[in-house]
């Protein structure tokens, strides 16, 4: 497994997605991450790290430099001011992931976990890769909220057309905006928008000319992407690209015998997280498990399950079911 980070990329580099990524990573800038994987069964990318902090970072800086949401950062790193952490703070970068559950084809949203995962198709004779970035998530209020849709239109310098519901809420908020928004600094659509089929192409996956709120509940159920994210993306998805939007507060995955737990506090139908129900959360847990015959330390599972910061932990073997059945024989 090899993680690395890339800058821009050009729509050149989409024949091959593999090698070209891989290469520019060695001399660009950190940004979107990019991991491959040494078999299509891998289930688990990344490692989180820890960093420490000089005199002017803050979380945001930081959560965009590692290609992270904001709030993600700042979940796992209690007790430090997000905007005056200080020099010299142990700062935790969450940067692994257990892959979201079903195809790993095309775009996946996991709305939880305010992340995007990308899954181009494999180059022949090259391991599959797969490219993650923190997106913002809203109201899903398309009449199939979550499930399989796909990209019907792209728009390079996109004009933004706000509905009337969210002219009428800027009014109300004495922020009144125009029935017609041209491309530039004033556009949240940002420079690049990929339109959705879901909610009659009302919905997109898009920049924004606000990036600190990367990884908040804060649009009108748009996807919204860091400005230089959305940037590499866009030239490779084509239209017609499958995208699948999911609901998975809880992923599980087995690795050497261990069952591995991520949590993300559930999102509600505004896109809002909210606390986590631990029972609902625990009985999630054993269905993803289902009929493995799994030791799990239900104590710190469910301590896992509440914190639900989205570090993954260990809860459970993988049972030895050697010595039974040896017993069973004689």
């Amino acid at each position: 497994m090899k993680a690395h980070n890339v800058g821009t990329l050009t729509a050149r580099y989409v024949q091959s997605a593999c090698l070209a990524l891989l290469s520019v990573a060695l001399i660009a800038p950190a940004r979107a991450t990019v991991y491959e994987l040494s078999s299509p069964d891998q289930q688990v990318v990344g490692e989180d790290q820890t960093i420490t902090t000089v005199y002017e970072d803050t979380l945001y800086d930081l959560a965009r430099k590692y290609s992270l949401g904001s709030e993600e950062v700042i979940r796992v790193n209690p007790g430090i001011d997000p905007w005056l952490p200080g020099a010299g703070k142990q700062v935790i970068i969450p940067e692994r992931h257990i892959l979201p559950p079903g195809p790993h084809e095309g775009i996946v949203v996991n709305l939880p976990e305010h992340r995007l995962y990308y899954f181009p198709k494999p180059s022949r004779g090259k391991h599959p890769i797969v490219i993650t970035y923190p997106v913002s998530i809203g109201k899903m209020d398309w009449h199939t909220p979550i499930g399989l849709t796909h990209v019907i239109q792209k728009e390079k310098d996109p004009v933004w057309f706000p509905p009337e519901s969210v002219r009428k809420e800027h009014a109300a908020n004495g922020d009144p905006i125009p029935a017609r928004v041209p491309a530039g600094p004033d556009n949240p659509l940002g420079a690049y928008a990929m339109r959705l089929a879901a909610g009659n192409g009302t919905y997109m996956i898009h920049g924004t000319n606000n990036p600190i709120a990367v990884g908040l509940a804060v649009t009108h159920g748009c996807i919204r992407m860091y400005p230089e994210d959305v940037a590499q993306l866009f030239p490779m998805i084509p239209v017609g690209a499958q995208v699948r939007l999911i609901n998975e507060p809880v992923k599980v995955a087995w690795v050497d015998g261990e069952l591995l737990l991520e949590a993300h506090p559930p999102v509600d139908a505004e896109g809002q997280s909210f606390e986590p129900d631990v029972d609902q959360f625990a009985e999630q847990l054993r269905t993803a498990v289902g009929d493995s015959t799994v030791a799990i330390h239900w104590d710190y599972a469910r301590e896992v399950l509440e914190k639900a910061d989205g570090i993954l932990a260990t809860v459970g073997l993988e049972a030895d079911l050697s010595g039974t059945q040896n017993v069973a024989a004689q």
